[in-house]
């Protein structure tokens, strides 16, 4: 005998499916990944902060979860919505079901709705506010309650993944040979994934991971060779001391930025970020790199974005573009050694086709120069 949950969102549309995981009521905006793999990686990924995850792929749980798979020390999603969960665990790997997971972080789950029907409704209404409960299951209660969610937009989540204290990383991928440390890098800690740490180290990187509230003189402090501006959650104009602390680190050591951090570099020089209609989630979306027009299938978790028209010409060069919808995938200052990505090249989960980015990070601290022009791209390659 099943448990019944219901989720309901702010417009009343509403899905009654079965619970698993934890039992009771969780609140967040509702969200879809269209990852095909890597639901554990998913799950523990910082910048879910404050939302509920619906996965496109149909079945769940298939090979259970395995702690070397984790990107973070927890799950912060609220919310798990899934088609169907598989009723078995096949994996030498996994420690214990996806039911049982969910249970262990106090986070609810429903299958068995039209998840289908919920992505084509969330990509024409855009992402909106939910309320998912195995005890109230009242659609009108919690669609009322949906309501009343506080919005992400403007909302300081960063706050509330990043890390207590400083701390040393030294774990390096595991395809690859741990090399000897090269480089002393400063990572700052917005909701960081560990496969960014395991390709630092793997770059030779010296990895200090610090608070996102570290000051830009305690950064320098530590004598780095290059910062690292990590992912995170929410709204970037909602961390405008973060964004000033930044600010002082341009121009005094080489800087690469993922993620939010990419979009806190794009505030530091002037330019403006507006929340997108459902976000980029998932290890599917096309980008072109625009030096060479490649194509990178690419992983991304966000759900602002950079306006392409307040990039200043004079300073930053576009280096890439989402394919979907030509949002802006990447920018490089023209002078000085600092450039980001909007998405993830650390691919956990999802393909390796941007690793050459932390390539690239290391030779800038390497030669303390830029490699942000378009010519410059090209010789590095």
């Amino acid at each position: 005998m099943f448990k019944t949950a219901v989720l309901a969102l702010e417009d009343g549309t509403h899905f009654k499916g079965r619970a698993f995981g934890s039992d009771g009521e969780r609140e967040g905006e509702v969200i879809f990944n269209t990852s095909m793999m890597g639901y554990p990686e998913v799950l523990t990924d910082p910048s879910y902060m404050g939302q509920m995850l619906c996965m496109t792929y149909p079945l769940i749980g298939d090979y259970g979860i395995a702690m070397e798979d984790f990107e973070s020390r927890k799950v912060f999603l609220s919310g798990f919505i899934v088609k169907e969960k598989s009723r078995i665990a096949s994996n030498w790997r996994s420690g214990c079901t996806l039911d049982e997971f969910l249970k262990s972080q106090n986070v609810v789950g429903i299958e068995g709705i039209d998840t289908r029907r919920l992505v084509r409704h969330i990509r024409e209404s855009g992402a909106m506010r939910g309320v998912l409960s195995t005890v109230d299951l009242d659609p009108a209660s919690l669609t009322e309650k949906a309501k009343a969610i506080r919005e992400l937009t403007g909302c300081n989540l960063v706050r509330e993944v990043t890390s207590e204290k400083p701390y040393n990383w030294t774990e390096h991928l595991p395809e690859t040979e741990p090399q000897k440390a090269e480089f002393n890098v400063v990572a700052y800690d917005f909701g960081i994934k560990y496969n960014i740490l395991r390709s630092l180290a793997s770059q030779g990187c010296h990895v200090t991971v610090v608070p996102a509230t570290t000051s830009a003189e305690d950064a320098l402090a530590m004598n780095p060779d290059g910062i690292f501006l990590s992912n995170g959650p929410g709204d970037p104009q909602a961390v405008p001391h973060i964004v000033s602390e930044i600010k002082k680190l341009i121009g005094k050591k080489p800087i690469f930025g993922i993620c939010l951090g990419h979009q806190i570099l794009g505030l530091t020089f002037g330019c403006s970020s507006y929340k997108l209609k459902f976000g980029h989630h998932g290890s599917n979306q096309p980008v072109m790199r625009l030096d060479t027009r490649q194509i990178e299938i690419t992983t991304q978790n966000h759900g602002f974005a950079i306006d392409a028209d307040s990039i200043d010409d004079n300073k930053l060069e576009v280096t890439h573009v989402n394919l979907n919808d030509k949002t802006i995938e990447g920018f490089a200052h023209i002078e000085m050694p600092v450039f980001s990505v909007q998405y993830h090249p650390e691919a956990g989960p999802g393909p390796h086709d941007s690793r050459y980015l932390f390539d690239r990070f290391a030779q800038m601290m390497r030669t303390g120069q830029p490699v942000g022009t378009r010519t410059a791209l090209s010789a590095t390659v």
